[in-house]
């Protein structure tokens, strides 16, 4: 039996309006989920600070809560990579700091100098994520060009001040598991910066952009 005029255009407008609204439920399901992993992370630190009390406790706790809030608040992105590979390098580069355990030696120069530095990269992430804004991603993707403040003077502000974070915490709790961890770690979020880069390659702004800040993470060296 033929469909009438009314009845296809009816069933056009259906699924037009499915297409439309697949993404934003993904994206939306993908930024709950997201934001829920943060609540994980803010959980841990609410539980650090009020053991401790400390500066460094306070800050984690606030730049997890935020990044709680950046989850939900975020802009969607024009493009977003579509390579696996991508996709694990930002999980393992995210969450593979759970693996860490408080073991191994403790000692006092290296419980201050952790301390140093989980306080410098704190402040580091901090500064980098009032300079991304509503830009808050997860896997490489195309969020729009972001070139001041911390993006002034690296590429890479917020993988540069996880580097200090995860260094100070292995000073802290030194042992070869930590170590390993670390090195993970690291590895996935030095692959997000070489991802991030390869599919921002084709934007001129970008190209320009790497033309001023020559430096990924750490300035004069790379």
């Amino acid at each position: 039996m033929k469909l009438r005029v009314a009845d296809q255009t009816m069933i056009r407008s259906r699924l037009f309006l499915h297409s439309k609204r697949s993404p934003v439920l993904w994206r939306c399901a993908g930024n709950l989920v997201g934001a829920i992993g943060a609540l994980y992370f803010a959980r841990a630190g609410f539980s650090y600070f009020r053991t401790t009390h400390s500066l460094v406790g306070a800050i984690f706790l606030g730049e997890q809560l935020w990044v709680v809030a950046a989850y939900l608040v975020r802009r969607p992105a024009e493009l977003v990579s579509q390579r696996p590979i991508d996709w694990l390098l930002a999980t393992g580069g995210t969450f593979g700091g759970l693996l860490f355990r408080p073991e191994g030696l403790h000692a006092h120069l290296g419980v201050v100098l952790g301390t140093m530095l989980q306080f410098l990269g704190l402040t580091l992430l901090m500064v980098s994520f009032i300079s991304l804004g509503r830009s808050f991603g997860f896997a490489a993707g195309d969020r729009g060009l972001k070139s001041q403040g911390a993006y002034s003077v690296i590429r890479h502000p917020v993988y540069a001040s996880y580097f200090l974070l995860l260094s100070g915490y292995v000073l802290q709790s030194f042992c070869l598991r930590n170590l390993l961890v670390m090195t993970i770690v690291l590895s996935c979020d030095i692959g997000r910066a070489l991802a991030e880069e390869r599919f921002l390659s084709t934007s001129t702004n970008y190209c320009e952009y790497s033309e001023v800040v020559k430096w990924r993470l750490v300035p004069g060296i790379w």
